[in-house]
């Protein structure tokens, strides 16, 4: 229970953040057609930021399922490589039903929180941190859903802007420190224009896939993560 507690604790802001971020979700989901109970279930069932705005919007725009998959997998797939990594943070009571029940809740401030812990973490700590966490981005699901279904649609516009500055805040403080970053997100900005305007047959989901794609790659090539060599 003590390791349990610590992970509530440390997990507290991130819920507060959440809650906010998808108060903005909520509103956003109602106003592309779904329900509450739906857009809550989406929340339920995936905890990750980005890929709920990238499915709903092409859900919005009647993409295809394999459309829809390739966008998650390209955009989510950053967790599957988090979890890789925290295996290795993880004490011995880790076993495999462990590590595949935490792998559903790792998102990156969890990440970023655990990753950071001096001692090898335990279960109970990380469920404690996934399960505040985990409350507040679904309790702000509902009630920015709740609340889009009843707010004038001016002002539920205005709060949806949030997410937008979620996302903002996300990628300007790394690319002021990386100028691989800073590269990534300018070009895939660049591409994303330059298909809307030219290439309109191009659907959304397929082109955030081709610039996410493209601006990695890029990306990788020219500004390599260098690697500290071992210390003999």
């Amino acid at each position: 229970m003590k390791d349990f507690r610590h992970g509530l604790r440390h997990g507290l802001s991130i819920a507060l953040g959440y809650l906010s971020v998808s108060f903005s979700f909520g509103i956003m989901s109602v106003q592309a057609g779904l329900t509450v109970w739906q857009t809550v279930l989406i929340s339920i069932t995936n905890l990750t930021s980005a890929g709920q705005v990238a499915g709903v919007g092409l859900i919005a725009a009647n993409a295809a399922y394999l459309e829809l998959f390739l966008a998650e997998l390209v955009i989510n797939i950053r967790y599957s490589l988090m979890s890789l990594a925290l295996s290795q943070k993880t004490n011995e009571r880790f076993g495999l039903p462990h590590r595949l029940l935490a792998a559903f809740g790792i998102t990156d401030e969890i990440f970023a929180v655990s990753s950071i812990q001096p001692a090898k973490i335990s279960p109970p700590y990380l469920y404690g941190m996934i399960l505040i966490a985990f409350t507040g981005w679904v309790g702000g699901t509902y009630l920015g859903a709740a609340a889009g279904t009843l707010l004038p649609m001016t002002v539920a516009n205005a709060l949806s802007i949030a997410l937008y500055g979620m996302f903002l805040a996300i990628i300007i403080p790394p690319a002021r420190k990386s100028k691989g970053i800073l590269v990534a997100v300018l070009l895939s900005a660049a591409m994303s224009i330059l298909l809307y305007y030219f290439v309109p047959v191009l659907s959304s989901g397929f082109a955030m896939i081709i610039c996410s794609v493209a601006a990695a790659l890029v990306a990788a090539y020219f500004f390599p993560v260098a690697h500290e060599e071992e210390s003999a």
